[in-house]
């Protein structure tokens, strides 16, 4: 069972996310805040399987609250949830340990499958829309020296490259030619070479490094 723990100040919003995520045998939503400080103790009251993180709320907004959740347990996984207009805060809440992003008008079985791959913890949540939109916000970052990346081998380089581009394990195995098991096994070396936590955190780090470049995101 995946539990969920729902931080958005409108109590409609939720009421909506609650009730499509408990229609799933395989998901429950444990809990609900209406403002940061709330969610980000009854995180450390509960420890939710995975977060939905409205950007602004009351008190807290989701950026600082998600900074702290992931400063506290490492292992927490925080979706944000936004919307067009507040899309230059996406970057900076991959940058504090969100494990992904989500927009608020997303289709209901977007959201269900979201929580599921989140919770697995072996993709980022990036649609097509959303990869242009990091790639947007990264871009105007200069781009850290190589050294963090100086120690990949060149197969790696080529993974991180295409999981920065969005691409699934399976999809990164069709492209070179591998099982997804061995993809898997990169990916997972990578992100311990390098020391993140995981593939979002991997995708910011490629972007930062000069990996890739907007134009490569479709």
């Amino acid at each position: 069972m995946i539990r969920v723990l729902l931080a958005d100040d409108q109590t409609l919003v939720r009421a909506g996310f609650r009730s499509i995520l408990d229609g799933e045998a395989d998901i429950s939503v444990e809990a609900e805040a209406p403002d940061g400080p709330t969610a980000v103790r009854l995180c450390a009251e509960r420890r939710p399987d995975v977060v939905l993180m409205d950007i602004r709320m009351p008190e807290m907004d989701g950026l600082e609250a998600t900074r702290r959740i992931v400063a506290t347990d490492s292992a927490a996984k925080v979706i944000i949830l936004t919307t067009f207009d507040l899309d230059e805060y996406v970057y900076g809440a991959l940058r504090s340990g969100a494990s992904g992003f989500l927009v608020k008008d997303t289709e209901p079985m977007e959201l269900i499958h979201a929580v599921r791959v989140v919770a697995r913890g072996d993709a980022l949540i990036a649609p097509s829309v959303t990869r242009r939109l990091i790639a947007e916000f990264a871009s105007r970052t200069k781009p850290l020296p190589a050294a963090p990346v100086a120690g990949l081998t060149d197969r790696e380089r080529e993974v991180m490259t295409l999981v920065a581009t969005g691409l699934s394990n399976d999809e990164i195995a069709a492209r070179l030619m591998l099982s997804p098991a061995t993809a898997k096994t990169h990916v997972s070396r990578i992100m311990t070479k390098l020391g993140v936590r995981d593939r979002a955190q991997l995708v910011v780090l490629a972007y930062e490094a000069g990996m890739v470049t907007p134009g490569w995101v479709d």
